[in-house]
């Protein structure tokens, strides 16, 4: 039974970095299911104070980072509030559309419509556009880092100190 938990456990990570290409899955919840799964089944004593203080900092901290990223190259690269939603809009309908490149070019398209239809110039919009892109790739790379953190430091606690 319990070899069965932790294929599940497994299977819960690795959906977890499915999520950011996916961001209709819910990535740090999904961790958050595989080390329920842990305590509930397997060991719960085995998680130390530490390793739960640690996941809910870094959980904190993987919302503030993806916010923070994504905000900085909108506003560095002049998006007006209307590119924003653009980009939010272009995130959810591109997760449908070409998995999983439509998250990366749908928002870009939409950024750069939406610009233009606000009288920018074409090297406006298309600035603003590649701020949204590189915005996306930057809270994408953070995020990975930080679901990296998470298992690890789960991982460590429930494996390798019990």
């Amino acid at each position: 039974m319990e070899l069965i938990i932790w294929v599940v456990i497994a299977a819960l990570f690795l959906l977890s970095f499915v999520g950011l290409l996916y961001p209709i899955i819910p990535s740090v919840l999904v961790i958050w299911a595989g080390v329920i799964l842990y305590v509930f089944f397997i060991d719960g004593a085995a998680v130390s104070w530490y390793t739960w203080l640690s996941l809910v900092l870094l959980t904190i901290i993987i919302f503030v980072a993806d916010y923070a990223a994504s905000m900085y190259f909108v506003k560095k690269y002049g998006s007006t509030k209307h590119g924003m939603t653009a980009a939010t809009v272009g995130l959810i309908i591109g997760t449908f559309i070409v998995p999983p490149f439509g998250i990366l070019f749908v928002p870009f398209l939409l950024v750069m419509a939406t610009e233009l239809a606000q009288k920018r110039t074409l090297a406006q919009a298309a600035k603003t556009a590649i701020g949204t892109l590189l915005g996306f790739l930057t809270s994408t790379f953070a995020k990975a880092l930080i679901q990296a953190a998470l298992i690890g430091i789960f991982l460590i606690d429930a494996l390798l100190l019990t």
